[in-house]
């Protein structure tokens, strides 16, 4: 084939191929971590990113290739996870922007776009790696776009990107040390190119489905949790995608705002967004009969979702991305958000005063849609955000972007230590929010959070021999022992952080500790710190068997 030019059904196709290849080779990204415990969850978070915009594409396909780069850009954004979707969700949106009131093009207006792309991407992190997604995209970039030719194809052009692709990422190593220390190329990288192999593919003709996981249809329900005797507290979740049809309203006038007026008259949690001829939005309300039969006076569905809110409360009490009632909170100055996962964890920060905590952590990172949900739930000016984890960072800081009914900060919290330490020691009253950052900063500064989690593979970090399912204690990438008794490799840990320097230690016990086990932490501890104040955490997190804050 000889493929000249690319319209939006092409397009597309391209980002289902992408999608689809990406979904069957996840795993082996997944596997590509370069720490030796449970956090490979790239291939997920880039997954779960690409396959938002092709949510948002639902296969009604646009022939204008700006208008359906644009969908599936703001679908990526706002389903984007961790670093790595981020990243790749402003691939997207630059892509996008590059493609803007573009019909159709040909390979010199697509190789400007990737450019275009490029930029986005670089300028939406704050201290750019390189060794990493953005360089393998970088040289591919540059390669791609320095041998089109008067007589190119958009194959040829694919052809050199994805050459240049696989050669910059067996060069990731020779960037980072980390890589090279753990055997392994960028994770990010990897899973980019089985997106850009997707999408060769697709422009060579192959068809692909839209290859999404359906979360809620094929979910059980517990019948028994709302049965003829309850009483509707939490009203439905409503979802939907409305295409405005011509023939109901004018496209271009149609008033966004007044539906958004509409939505909060009857409900809350209001998030809605309009591209092109498409509008999504989500909404917390008694009577989503109401919702819907408004909704088509403008256009006709695309899809629609509508889930239980009282149901899902019942069959569990933790708080989750849609468990909020239906009433009005409220006002305040100041409103806290905070990331964490395990119920005892999540427990401790709503006791600190977070008025949300979002489910997710280590390998199971929130969206930016997840993050804006728990922003509408507060009604306040200012909204402080504590990710606590490296790999939820950069998605704060897009759902902080993204969010315009109030101002959004970030505390850059890496640790469910920091995000402890800073929440705890947190004081509103200071002269302005830059005072609280800046104080918040000076705290988690402040913090040590050491981990022990088991390992998943056999490594050598620093002359230090790491054994699969050993347990090893390490704080950020420092990995400082390694033990086949998780005990002993927190006493261990505890020690070379020299533990007794400190006036309090809090030791968040994971899902897998017993009251039992605790306790004799607790008495051996002791031991080893007897001036040092322990406080024991039942944290339930997966994955990190202990947590240790020091202060």
């Amino acid at each position: 084939m000889n493929t000249k030019m690319m319209d939006g059904i092409l397009f597309a196709n391209m980002i289902r191929g992408g999608a689809a290849t990406l979904s069957a080779n996840r795993q082996i990204v997944n596997d590509l971590n370069v720490f030796p415990i449970p956090d490979g969850d790239t291939g997920d978070n880039m997954f779960m990113t690409i396959d938002s915009g092709v949510a948002a594409l639902c296969h009604d396909e646009d022939p204008s290739l700006g208008n359906t780069a644009s969908i599936a850009a703001k679908g990526m954004l706002l389903g984007a996870r961790g670093n790595s979707g981020v990243i790749l969700s402003r691939i997207f949106a630059g892509i996008s922007r590059g493609l803007q009131g573009v019909e159709s093009a040909d390979v010199t207006i697509l190789g400007k776009a990737f450019e275009s792309g490029l930029s986005e991407a670089y300028n939406a992190v704050s201290s750019p790696v390189e060794g990493t997604i953005l360089t393998v995209y970088k040289d591919a970039v540059h390669y791609a776009g320095s041998r089109i030719k008067r007589d190119s194809t958009l194959e040829s052009y694919f052809d050199n990107f994805l050459h240049e692709l696989h050669r910059s990422l067996q060069r990731t190593p020779e960037l980072l040390d980390v890589l090279r220390q753990a055997g392994v190329v960028d994770s990010g990288g990897a899973g980019f190119i089985y997106i850009a192999e997707g999408m060769q593919s697709a422009l060579r003709g192959e068809s692909f489905d839209i290859m999404r996981e359906n979360t809620s249809s094929g979910k059980s329900v517990d019948f028994s949790a709302f049965d003829e005797d309850s009483v509707l507290e939490f009203g439905y979740c409503t979802e939907f995608l409305l295409r405005l049809q011509t023939s109901k309203v004018n496209p271009d006038q149609f008033d966004l705002k007044e539906l958004e007026q509409f939505l909060n008259s009857v409900g809350d949690s209001v998030v809605i967004f309009q591209e092109g001829t498409i509008v999504k939005a989500h909404v917390h309300t008694m009577k989503p009969g109401d919702v819907l039969n408004h909704c088509q006076q403008y256009g006709e569905f695309l899809t629609t979702k509508i889930e239980n809110m009282t149901l899902q409360h019942n069959e569990t009490t933790v708080s989750n991305r849609f468990e909020a009632t239906l009433q009005t909170k409220p006002h305040k100055t100041y409103g806290i958000v905070s990331v964490a996962a395990g119920n005892g964890i999540k427990e401790v920060f709503s006791s600190l005063g977070c008025d949300v905590v979002v489910d997710g952590g280590q390998s199971m990172n929130p969206s930016a849609e997840d993050l804006i949900s728990a922003f509408k739930e507060i009604n306040a000016d200012h909204i402080i955000v504590y990710p606590n984890n490296s790999n939820i960072l950069l998605t704060a800081q897009q759902a902080a972007a993204l969010y315009q009914d109030a101002q959004v900060s970030i505390v850059p919290s890496k640790t469910i230590g920091e995000g402890y330490a800073a929440i705890s020691m947190l004081d509103t009253e200071k002269n302005s929010i830059e005072e609280i950052l800046e104080e918040q900063k000076d705290i988690i500064a402040g913090v040590i959070t050491g981990i022990v989690s088991k390992a998943v593979r056999d490594t050598e970090k620093n002359g230090l021999s790491v054994h699969k399912d050993d347990y090893i204690g390490f704080v950020g990438d420092e990995i400082y022992d390694a033990s086949p008794d998780r005990l002993t490799a927190l006493l261990q840990l505890a020690d070379k952080l020299q533990i007794t320097h400190y006036d309090i230690a809090l030791i968040v016990c994971g899902e897998n500790v017993s009251s039992d086990e605790s306790e004799n932490v607790y008495q051996e501890l002791k031991k080893l710190c007897p001036h040092t104040e322990i406080i024991l955490i039942d944290g339930q997190q997966p994955i990190y068997d202990y947590i240790l804050i020091l202060e």
